[in-house]
């Protein structure tokens, strides 16, 4: 249909036009607004640093407390993911689907693992009320298959309310070669360890170039900064002169660190004097996890002391060079003129780990796999504890002894133990106090609302045209003026994890006995249920359940009513087995064959090919151009396990690294010429070891031809948690042999495609099919 010609006149010139336009007003935080610097560990118990009478120095904070206040009840979720979703949005975590870590999310409401577009963040509330927003380091609230480069990024900072974003996304990642993510995609980190890298210096360098690139250009403009060191969780991974500063310092044992912090914390005013420290095993044995057992220090031989010794020290020398960073941005601050207005809240997301079983360990990719370690082999690293060599984690003595005088550690939500953390504020323009410390009860939840009221804020009731859920939390900010004992403003708050359930109300809390996943215990009906009045018994060394039999049915009514409210329900305390094959929401199929391509970036783990506990196959279209072609063809994991197809002195190999122990499984070719090659290998699942470790045979092919074969083990448990994901022509982060070092990049020839397959037909089945598909490439 043609248009009707035009009639009339066009103004051309702006200086003939009438002003019937509007100008652009952007939206301003109120005069004088702070600016907010929220620092927030992991993995650290109150009784680790020094502002609360740990032996753990950390000089920041305590420059900070002693300029604000000390938080002795503040509480969290007992575990990273759930706690950093209330501080995202101030609602309780079963309403963020956070009921757990994101790995163990399931497709019930609290259990997605997805927040929900119906709890709105600080981020966007603050970036909407004239805040640049910026979050560095751990992002532990996206979906595990959302972090795939081509999966959606709805949960990511950038859709969630922050100007920009740097760190990495998932429950843990290597401190010396870390899965680095810049805003909306992968980045290889920028330089090595040899060049002095170490995540926690590249974090604050990053969040001090942020600040200073606002202010060049937005100076009037208040910011909120969500920094988010690796530190404290494993692997615990430090600089060697920050490692040697505590030589020595814990040989004494944890027992003995738990008799001398305790009257140290009650010194320091965090805990009333009279304070009971409680058993190192306190769980009956019809509710224990032997995982999580404490050997006592007497028990132990001199290697075992001195091993555990070592963990300790490194776990100290994490946490204080973390510190130190800190330190600069807060210097940063003080010469720049900032300081006065900066709202710092500085805490740890849950208790001290005890993931490191009773024994520790020099690789904890062996206790994903539920493998053994062997005293003898992490004796030979002692001295390399902390470097690159290694992916460590203290024993359960040390999550004990770091959470006292509480029981249990992170994971056990019942107890304060794994829910009591840290919490240092400091606002000199805000608050008049200095050094004094707060009793008042808070939780994680509350850290939202106290922003908010701070910065003259209301979290909407309709976001985006979405209905918001409530605030679960109240505003701490009362507190920054009232005295350290006044009344707390805050009524009741529930707990669980995992299985493990509590409730806190009006000075009483109510415990029911359980261990948490992977204790696979079930029988939550049949739970004993505890009482404690934290008012007076702040360590919850004295059960008044048969004292007061009626307070405690009021809480356990209590809990169940919050349960419902916030969807809790189902519970799951199930072994890790379980869990993970549990089928998950994901935007692609499942599939058996995974076609890969060189040049693209590294795949994270939960969205790669599974080749754990099954028969695989992997397969190259390969073109040899020069003879000294060699480089990296395919890798997956790191030096603590993994595996890669590469070329090296003109040969294809093979190498499997089990979990790091030495010697490397390794399958190797003869010469290869110039010329065109399907290149591949394939597993035979025969069985499975006396660990459960899969067992079999390894053909290595060049072309239809077995050029290589053998027995070999392999994972059925993770490579990593995060980072060192799959790549194609190129080993991201840390090398999985020693055979080449990263990125080990593939050079003097081609690689067209890499097929890696779970399907049940022989290899040479699928490398007919492989090179007809090849042809049409």
């Amino acid at each position: 249909m043609p248009t009707k010609p035009f009639k009339g006149t066009i103004k051309l010139d702006v200086r003939d036009s009438v002003p019937d336009w509007e100008p652009f007003t952007p939206t301003r935080a109120p005069a004088g607004a702070p600016n907010i610097l929220f620092v927030l560990y992991d993995d650290t118990g109150q009784a680790a640093w020094s502002p609360y009478g740990g032996r753990i120095n950390m000089p920041t904070m305590q420059k900070l407390a002693d300029k604000g206040l000390i938080y002795s009840q503040w509480h969290t979720c007992a575990l990273c993911a759930p706690t950093r979703s209330t501080c995202l949005t101030g609602r309780n975590h079963h309403l963020n689907g956070m009921a757990s870590v994101t790995e163990l999310a399931l497709g019930f409401a609290g259990h997605s693992g997805r927040m929900p577009d119906e709890c709105a963040t600080i981020g966007q509330i603050l970036q909407d009320g004239g805040w640049s927003t910026f979050w560095v380091g751990k992002n532990h609230n996206v979906a595990e298959t959302d972090t795939a480069p081509g999966a959606s990024k709805k949960l990511w900072p950038l859709a969630k309310g922050f100007d920009r974003f740097y760190g990495f996304i998932g429950g843990e990642t290597n401190q010396w070669y870390p899965d680095l993510y810049e805003d909306n995609h992968a980045i290889d980190q920028p330089y090595t360890p040899e060049e002095g890298y170490h995540l926690s210096k590249d974090l604050a360098d990053h969040a001090l170039q942020m600040i200073k690139d606002q202010k060049a250009s937005n100076p009037s403009k208040p910011w909120y900064m969500w920094f988010c060191p690796g530190a404290n969780h494993a692997p615990h991974h430090a600089p060697k002169e920050y490692i040697d500063k505590y030589k020595g310092k814990f040989d004494d044992g944890y027992e003995a660190y738990r008799e001398w912090v305790l009257p140290r914390m009650i010194a320091k005013g965090v805990l009333p004097k009279g304070t009971q420290l409680t058993p190192i095993n306190p769980m009956p044995p019809e509710a224990a996890f032997a995982g999580d057992h404490v050997r006592p220090w007497n028990t132990l031989n001199a290697d075992e002391k001195k091993l555990f010794s070592k963990l300790a020290e490194v776990y100290a020398g994490m946490s204080e060079y973390a510190d130190a960073q800190v330190g600069r941005i807060i210097d940063y601050l003080e010469e720049s003129g900032q300081f006065e207005n900066t709202l710092v809240l500085y805490a740890a997301d849950n208790g001290a780990s005890g993931e490191g079983s009773p024994n520790g360990t020099v690789n904890e990719n062996k206790l994903f796999n539920s493998y053994p370690d062997e005293m003898s082999e992490n004796l030979k690293l002692i001295d390399k504890l902390g470097s690159a060599d290694t992916y460590e984690h203290y024993p359960t003595g040390w999550a004990v002894g770091f959470s006292t005088p509480y029981k249990m550690f992170k994971r056990y939500s019942e107890y304060s133990g794994g829910t009591c953390d840290p919490l240092v504020i400091s606002w000199p323009k805000g608050i008049k106090a200095r050094g004094e410390v707060r009793n008042q009860y808070h939780h994680s939840v509350d850290i939202v609302p106290t922003i908010l009221e701070i910065c003259g804020l209301e979290m909407p009731k309709i976001y985006k045209g979405v209905e918001q859920l409530p605030l679960s939390g109240v505003s701490m900010r009362y507190t920054f003026d009232a005295k350290p004992d006044a009344p707390t403003q805050k009524r009741r708050q529930y707990y669980e994890m995992n299985g493990t359930r509590g409730i806190w109300v009006d000075g009483w809390k109510a415990a029911s006995l359980h261990s948490p996943c992977p204790s696979d215990q079930g029988h939550f009906d049949k739970d004993k249920w505890e009482l404690y009045h934290v008012d007076a018994d702040r360590a919850e060394s004295k059960d008044l359940a048969k004292e007061h039999p009626e307070k405690l049915q009021e809480l356990i009514k209590a809990w169940f009513e919050e349960a419902e409210t916030n969807k809790v329900f189902p519970l799951d305390d199930r072994n890790v087995t379980a869990v993970l094959t549990e089928p998950r929401p994901t935007e692609e199929p499942p599939r058996e064959r995974y076609i890969y391509y060189p040049g693209t970036s590294s795949v994270p783990e939960g969205a790669a090919v599974n080749v754990r506990g099954r028969s695989y196959k992997i397969l190259a279209d390969v073109e040899i151009i020069d003879p000294n072609c060699s480089g990296v063809i395919f890798a997956h994991g790191s030096r603590f396990g993994g595996h890669a197809l590469f070329i090296k002195d003109k040969k294809l190999q093979y190498v499997y690294n089990f979990l790091g122990i030495k010697p490397e499984q390794k399958f190797v070719s003869q010469e290869l010429k110039p010329g065109k090659y399907t290149l591949g290998m394939e597993f035979i699942r025969e069985g499975m070891g006396k660990n459960h470790e899969s067992v079999g045979k390894t053909n290595l092919y060049v072309n239809d031809k077995i050029v290589a074969s053998g027995p070999m083990r392999a994972q059925v448990g993770k490579f990593t948690l995060d980072g060192d994901g799959l790549c194609i022509g190129y080993d991201s982060a840390d090398a999985v042999s020693q055979e080449y070092k990263s990125p080990g990049r593939f050079t003097g020839g081609k690689i067209l495609v890499v097929g890696v397959t779970t399907e049940k037909e022989q290899y040479l089945d699928l490398e007919r099919m492989a090179a007809a598909m090849f042809a049409l490439d």
